[in-house]
């Protein structure tokens, strides 16, 4: 289903302000609350050797897709991780994922068939075209690691819900990116560097409209849409990527 995110850096000062114009209406959802209120995001990036996902997004190119291996908080072989393509659709997005384990991802990225595995016991019944969907990217483009990406997110969703809006806010804390990941770096921090560290960054994702509630608390914060992309964000922070000076490529990928 296509969907809309609407970004917005803030600073922390305002993180306390956020939460309570949020409480009336929002609540963490169930699995941020079971890991004490928020949870970390771990991605790895990949892009062309020209950078074409980076250079599609600063020129402003409405259609186009990111590449990313995804995790979350700390994680081993057998955690869980996601093959995700997340493609812009002019405005709104639309998703891609399966989901396998850990040290299965790095056996299919190092060249083992996908038919070898189970997806069908952690998907949808489509979990080996979404996947084979990633690797068609991966190899037809050329894709390699180019950063890990990795925050704390914050999620919340409405007391009462609408299942067609799907509404929720996230607030993504501690921005932080490691160049030149290995596949199996994906939980690794070494050498990590901290990206506009005096703000977070709220999302507003759904599906269909932004209630107006939602709108109120935007004006009342003084909050402008940006564009916040953290892939771009990350790899500017790197200024040996941004300007192509590439190097510590893993080639199997």
């Amino acid at each position: 289903m296509l969907r809309y995110e609407y970004k917005y850096f803030v600073p922390y000062a305002r993180l306390g302000k956020v939460r309570m114009l949020l409480a009336p209406f929002m609540e963490l959802d169930p699995y941020a609350r079971e890991e004490g209120g928020e949870y970390t995001v771990r991605s790895i990036y990949f892009d062309t050797p020209d950078l074409e996902c980076y250079f599609q997004k600063v020129s402003g190119v409405k259609r186009r897709n990111k590449v990313r291996l995804r995790g979350y908080n700390g994680g081993d072989a057998r955690s869980r991780v996601f093959f995700e393509i997340k493609k812009k659709m002019d405005d709104p997005l639309l998703k891609h994922r399966a989901a396998l384990t850990y040290e299965e991802a790095q056996q299919v990225l190092q060249g083992r068939p996908l038919e070898e595995l189970d997806l069908a016991a952690n998907n949808e019944a489509d979990a080996y075209q979404e996947a084979r969907r990633f690797l068609y990217h991966l190899h037809a483009r050329r894709m390699r690691p180019v950063v890990t990406i990795i925050y704390e997110r914050e999620p919340y969703q409405p007391f009462f819900p609408d299942e067609e809006n799907d509404l929720r806010i996230t607030l993504d804390k501690n921005l932080r990116t490691v160049a030149w990941p290995s596949l199996e770096s994906l939980f690794v921090e070494t050498d990590s560097r901290h990206v506009r560290p005096m703000h977070f960054i709220l999302e507003v994702k759904f599906n269909r409209q932004l209630p107006g509630w939602v709108k109120s608390v935007l004006s009342s914060l003084g909050l402008a849409r940006e564009a916040a992309s953290k892939y771009a964000l990350c790899l500017e922070s790197h200024p040996d990527i941004s300007t192509g000076r590439r190097r510590g490529v893993i080639s199997n990928a």
